[in-house]
């Protein structure tokens, strides 16, 4: 109460300031005519004018707005109300008395004058008081602010340099950047002191505490540049959010935030055809598997967003499906959720959500994903990655539902590991199916995402926590990353876009080395590789590759509509025998028969076999890695 009583006395103080100056203005450009000859003057008609003048231009000034903005911030937007005010209101005061004595005893001249008087006398004390304020905030903090140097002269950065100015905790005391046009620039009086390249010296030339990223467009490899170039400096820095995570409404512009692994190591913001991915989404039915997971979850949001009929969540986790149901119950009120609790693998619950619900669209991200796990329970991957899919998909065909998304893996490429090949059996399983199916059966195939559970990023997270080591299991072993954000949303993107039996391949960009990214981990945490925290080498564990494809060499890729999504070519599968195959694999899983279970694995994926493990009519004689 105190504060909305003081702020409505300052607005009335504010009003009767206006006021005042209002018929100092008109007694001004009134007198003025007269040379101020009291002798001349009209008294009579000039007192019957100050109600009329008071009135009028009073009002207008109210329903300018100017009175909803604070002296301490004025503004051009402010000094555009006082002359709108001005304008207006000395055409109306000129309307009414035309109307109250047909201008008698108003001279021409006054009507001139009267609003660059009023104008004058209006702004100016709001830009001194202004003045007064940001001198005051400056002068007595000026022994405790932080110098700061700013990355980026662009919008961002002239916004970020404004709002100090004003706030009084930080100093800017320059620019870097490598437009040429700026060079010797200045931006609100702060100049721009070299290109980013010159950030180590200039971080010394002007005693520089912290360094502030202003740019939140940056690449990817920008942003990976600057980072070096931070860190060589030697003192803090921090950035402004990416341009991805402000249009999202996730992160205001101007929120100074720490760098994160994802600002260099994400993609460049993604361009959607949202209007498509509506059209596919919109109003329809959408059930996702795995809906707790890191995909799942994050297709759930984003499909939530865009209004769909009904979204249906399938998931194994307990507590990963009670997690999201809270989340998006919270964050999308209106929307129409079903939640189910249950297996892939289990087919009484899988017929029972489809014909429950009647899904237009699956979306199947249930998966077992960890590759040393899954070498040592190869039964539970086949089990959960191909025969649940199996089941999942022909349910799909049997309801009539318009699409199947079926994610997948780098790793189904070549496979070296019972999950890659896994993966695989269900690709060509989806494929071959959308061919004989009224369903479109369609595949996206794509690398590691970044923060999944299970990742390399919480292990050492978690470990950089402890104090080290870090440990990565080769120094040469590379991966593919990108944000699940972004993975969601071009998995969207490619469900609209296929006709059905297609496998689309996200565009990963280039590789990252682990080693590298546990350097950087290290950094981004205050800490310094080597020294501070360890790094160790524990060898390539089972099943794992040095580096991961995304596609084989007869999968000739092809673009399509949208840049980051390529087309791969399918390869011819015998239906009679992929279905065979398959069955064995579902009786050795019976029996809980593992080595024969892998050798009909290796049949169906033959990178995974070693040459000498198959005899002459194609049989497996024994299970070895190839």
């Amino acid at each position: 109460m105190k504060g909305i009583f003081g702020f409505r006395l300052r607005r009335s103080a504010v009003v009767v300031h206006d006021m005042v100056m209002v018929t100092v203005a008109w007694t001004l450009a009134y007198g003025s005519r007269f040379n101020f000859s009291m002798a001349d003057i009209l008294i009579g008609p000039a007192l019957q004018t100050f109600p009329v003048v008071l009135v009028v231009q009073s009002s207008l000034l109210w329903a300018t707005g100017l009175y909803r903005s604070l002296w301490r911030f004025a503004s051009i937007p402010d000094l555009w109300n006082i002359t709108r005010a001005a304008t207006l209101g000395v055409l109306a005061v000129l309307l009414c008395l035309f109307v109250l004595n047909r201008l008698e005893g108003v001279p021409r001249s006054t009507l001139l004058l009267y609003p660059i008087l009023l104008v004058f006398l209006l702004g100016a004390p709001r830009l001194i008081y202004r003045m007064w304020k940001d001198h005051g905030l400056i002068a007595r903090s000026a022994g405790k602010r932080q110098r700061v140097l700013l990355i980026g002269a662009g919008r961002a950065g002239e916004m970020l340099a404004r709002d100090m100015q004003r706030d009084g905790e930080y100093v800017a005391v320059g620019f870097v950047d490598d437009k040429r046009q700026l060079r010797g620039a200045k931006v609100h009086g702060i100049p721009v002191v070299g290109t980013i390249a010159d950030l180590p010296r200039v971080v010394k030339d002007l005693s520089v505490d912290v360094i502030v990223i202003a740019i939140p467009s940056a690449t990817n490899r920008e942003m990976l540049r600057v980072v070096e170039l931070c860190e060589q400096s030697g003192v803090p820095f921090r950035t402004l959010p990416r341009l991805q995570d402000v249009v999202s409404g996730r992160s205001p512009l101007g929120a100074l935030r720490e760098v994160s692994l994802e600002d260099f190591l994400g993609r460049e913001p993604v361009s959607l055809d949202w209007r498509k991915i509506a059209e596919g989404l919109v109003g329809k039915t959408v059930l996702v598997t795995g809906g707790g997971g890191s995909i799942g979850s994050e297709l759930c949001r984003q499909i939530a967003c865009l209004g769909p009929k009904e979204l249906v969540l399938f998931e194994r986790g307990e507590f990963n499906i009670y997690s999201i149901e809270m989340e998006l119950r919270r964050e999308f009120p209106n929307l129409a959720m079903s939640c189910h609790l249950g297996d892939v693998c289990d087919s009484e619950s899988v017929e029972h959500v489809l014909s429950t619900h009647r899904p237009n669209v699956v979306f199947h991200a249930a998966a077992y994903k960890h590759v040393p796990i899954l070498e040592s329970y190869p039964r539970q991957a086949v089990r959960n990655n191909i025969l649940g899919t199996k089941l999942l998909a022909e349910a799909a065909d049997k309801h009539g539902v318009e699409t199947f998304v079926m994610i997948s893996t780098d790793k189904a490429v070549r496979p070296a590991n019972v999950m890659g090949a896994s993966k695989r059996v269900a690709e060509l399983f989806c494929q071959a199916l959308s061919a004989r199916s009224k369903t479109k059966f369609i595949t996206v195939r794509f690398g590691n995402v970044l923060g999944s559970a299970g990742s390399v990023v919480p292990l050492f997270q978690k470990q950089i926590e402890l104090g080290g080591p870090v440990t990565v299991t080769h120094p040469e072993i590379t991966r593919y990353f990108m944000t699940i954000p972004e993975a969601c949303q071009l998995i969207m993107q490619a469900s609209v876009m296929g006709k059905g039996g297609e496998i689309f391949v996200l565009d990963m960009g280039e590789p990252i080395k682990i080693t590298y990214l546990a350097e950087q981990m290290i950094r981004l945490a205050g800490k310094t590789p080597g020294k501070d925290i360890e790094i160790i080498y524990t060898g390539l564990r089972p099943g794992e590759k040095l580096y991961e494809e995304l596609f084989y060499e007869q999968e000739s890729l092809s673009a399509t509509p949208h840049k980051k999504i390529h087309l791969a070519k399918s390869m011819e599968t015998n239906w009679t025998v992929l279905r065979q195959r398959i069955a064995d694999l579902e009786k050795a899983s019976e029996c809980y028969d593992e080595p024969v279970l892998l050798g009909h694995l290796g049949l169906l994926v033959p990178e995974l076999l070693a040459k000498d493990n198959v005899d002459g009519d194609g049989n497996v004689i024994e299970f070895k890695r190839a």
